[in-house]
């Protein structure tokens, strides 16, 4: 969907596909067919963003084949859908049995993430609308925390401006834009924003941002108009934003977290969790380690679980509206690329039963996202 901003600008709305098993572009037009196409009828909708996830051996070979785009193009026009984003975060296997810490491999020190970002660059910029200005990507934020030092740093730093190097190059080339935002998350070496805009100030701005995923800020207790303070204070661009909601807890007793909380504990994906205390934001790097005692169990638990972003109980969307609010809701647009990513449907307590229910959730989503974008005044075009 797009709406016009109060400035003039057009802000894109999408969904990520991530959410999705796929993991080549066969089976990712059987699952847009499947389920972006029916989202799309469902909001009564022209047409219908989409942040694509490609994994690795899919963009590469696609990269490799302007034929295959151009198929995949024309896939994505019939079902009414379009593309000015893609999740460059997930390397591949995203809805094997266990991802936890897989996720972040390969991280900015190894040549497979840069080759990766540059062919998900590659396709994205032939897919993109003709009348869009530009497409993003967003990426890890370099790495999990462990192992890393100062060589790592470097090695990461150096692959960021040799893909800040290939962007240049594939505009010239194409005469469309993609940028890359880095996105930061609880546990990875760049956790809050102020880590991440002190790292990237340098490094090629016009190219490289951040992607601000308002589930992971909201689980480091950041409040929304402070980090983007921060980064415009570094001249760094908030290049994306992930519309997402955290799991969060502020039952006073223990037990009672414990009870509501346990159900949410699953093997497949990473559920970093943090706890504000008086003091300081303390936190553990999954949440059974947290009902397990290790945190104080004082303050409110925020967990990094990506719920439904229209459900309000027991979660951060307050938080989220914040976010949306500092992102579009001034005189001017911050970003102009949401995607709404709520990848762990599969992994919810109560999962969707059948597509209907898959369908009916992304639309309630959508739905919620496109109604707080009209409160702060913007205007819906499609």
């Amino acid at each position: 969907m797009r709406f016009r901003h109060d400035d003039g600008s057009v802000v894109h709305l999408a969904y990520c596909t991530n959410v999705h098993p796929a993991e080549d572009v066969d089976g990712l037009v059987a699952q847009l067919s499947r389920f972006a196409a029916p989202v799309r009828a469902a909001l009564d909708t022209a047409v219908l963003g989409v942040g694509l996830w490609l994994p690795a051996p899919a963009a590469a070979a696609l990269a490799a084949d302007a034929a295959a785009i151009r198929r995949l193009g024309a896939e994505l026009e019939r079902l009414g859908l379009e593309v000015v984003t893609m999740n460059g975060f997930p390397y591949r296997g995203f809805h094997e049995p266990v991802v936890k810490h897989a996720v972040y491999q390969p991280d900015w020190t190894d040549p497979a993430r840069a080759a990766y970002t540059l062919d998900l660059a590659r396709v994205l910029a032939a897919l993109l609308p003709d009348d869009a200005a530009g497409g993003t990507i967003s990426t890890l934020p370099l790495a999990w925390r462990r192992p890393w030092d100062e060589e790592r740093a470097k090695m990461a730093v150096g692959a960021l401006a040799a893909v800040a190097e290939g962007l240049a190059a594939l505009a010239g080339e194409t005469g469309r834009p993609v940028r890359l935002g880095l996105e930061p998350e609880p546990g990875c070496v760049l956790e809050r924003v102020a880590q991440a805009a002190a790292v990237l100030g340098g490094v090629a701005p016009e190219w490289i941002g951040v992607c601000l995923d308002a589930c992971h800020l909201a689980v480091a207790f950041e409040d929304p108009g402070e980090a983007l303070t921060a980064l415009s204070d570094a001249g760094v661009a908030v290049v994306k934003a992930q519309v997402s909601n955290a799991l969060a807890a502020t039952e006073p007793r223990p037990r009672g977290r414990a009870d509501r909380l346990r159900p949410f504990v699953e093997p497949r994906f990473l559920h970093q969790t943090r706890e504000k205390t008086r003091s300081a934001v303390v936190g553990v790097d999954d949440l059974d380690e947290a009902l397990a005692g290790r945190l104080p169990a004082v303050g409110e638990w925020r967990v990094h679980f990506h719920m439904p972003v229209h459900h309000a109980e027991g979660t951060t969307q307050t938080e989220l509206t914040r976010c949306l609010d500092a992102l579009v809701g001034g005189s001017r647009a911050v970003t102009h690329h949401l995607e709404v990513e709520t990848y762990t449907w599969s992994v919810l307590p109560d999962p969707p039963k059948d597509d209907a229910g898959l369908v009916a959730g992304l639309v309630k989503e959508l739905a919620w996202t496109r109604d707080r974008l009209l409160a702060f005044g913007l205007e819906q075009l499609s």
